[in-house]
């Protein structure tokens, strides 16, 4: 990979090398630094990643302003442009710009990131549960898309499926971090959801966890396994090592819903989390490929 970039003369190799110490330095939920990945296909999972982490960087780090956060994801779109035109200028973009070239990936779920990445900086709050199912078709469908892509499995109905696991993955993720999600001014479940069960923002704001609290908590999780099994199908459509990774991931969200649930549905000041028994047999359980 030390090809130089066409008009943009920056090595390929090197750009990949970038991305690839990007996501080892910032790996969370998405499958980058796993060695289960081919060797081949894991920088340009990094590349990937690292768009990503550099958009969510200039939405939520640091204290800048909503109107110079909003402006420097407007000058990270107008390089992914020239990316597709062919002009990469950014290591980045050097990385993508093979990766796109590559797998066929279209611009729009990309572009469709940035959109979430600019409603983190504008909207704190969802009215209705379609709201936040809208927000998570921008900020997280779009990476089990690129992934798709990149192992081959973007077709028919495995978008869907992927789509139903990755909203699944992100409302998980709200639950889990409730807490620290809060401290930062920011609210996902839905204002009409706290309506339903008479709990309000300023039950949460004095961390009351009564009855009310736990069973908007257990109805917020009950839906999310919903939404889990209703995807479960794309682990019986795809093989090889996405299937591996597939069930890790699905194995994965599935056991902070049940943390969640063990503790009480009681996500406040206490973030659950896998134990490491439980993330041993979740790996058995991949190698072993038992379905969920």
């Amino acid at each position: 990979m030390r090809t130089p970039s066409s008009l943009s003369g920056l090595d390929t190799g090197e750009a990949f090398r970038y991305c690839l110490g990007i996501a080892r330095r910032h790996y969370e939920n998405f499958p980058v630094a796993s060695i289960f990945i081919p060797r081949h296909q894991r920088p340009h999972v990094a590349a990937v990643y690292a768009f990503a982490r550099g958009a969510d960087d200039m939405a939520d780090e640091g204290s800048d302003p909503p109107a110079t956060r909003l402006e420097r994801l407007d000058g990270w779109e107008a390089r992914l442009d020239a990316c597709y035109g062919g002009e990469p200028d950014h290591p980045v973009f050097v990385a993508l710009a093979d990766t796109v070239r590559r797998y066929g990936i279209p611009r729009k779920p990309l572009v469709d990131l940035l959109s979430a990445f600019r409603m983190d900086v504008t909207q704190t709050r969802y009215n209705r549960f379609e709201d936040l199912i809208e927000y998570c078709s921008h900020s997280a469908n779009p990476i089990g898309l690129l992934v798709l892509y990149i192992f081959g499995e973007a077709r028919g109905q495995n978008v869907e499926l992927s789509n139903r696991i990755c909203t699944a993955l992100q409302l998980t993720n709200f639950w889990q971090d409730l807490s620290l999600d809060w401290k930062k001014g920011r609210l996902y479940i839905p204002l009409e959801d706290l309506a339903r069960f008479g709990y309000t923002e300023d039950d949460l704001r004095h961390g009351v966890a009564d009855d009310r609290f736990r069973r908007l908590m257990e109805f917020e999780v009950s839906r999310t396994r919903e939404m889990f099994t209703g995807g479960k199908e794309l682990l019986r459509h795809v093989g090889g090592p996405l299937r591996f990774e597939l069930l890790l991931t699905y194995r994965g969200g599935m056991g902070i819903l049940d943390a969640i649930a063990n503790q009480g549905y009681a996500v406040l000041g206490q973030r659950p989390v896998l134990s490491t028994w439980d993330k041993i047999s979740i790996g058995l359980c991949a190698m072993l490929r038992r379905m969920p």
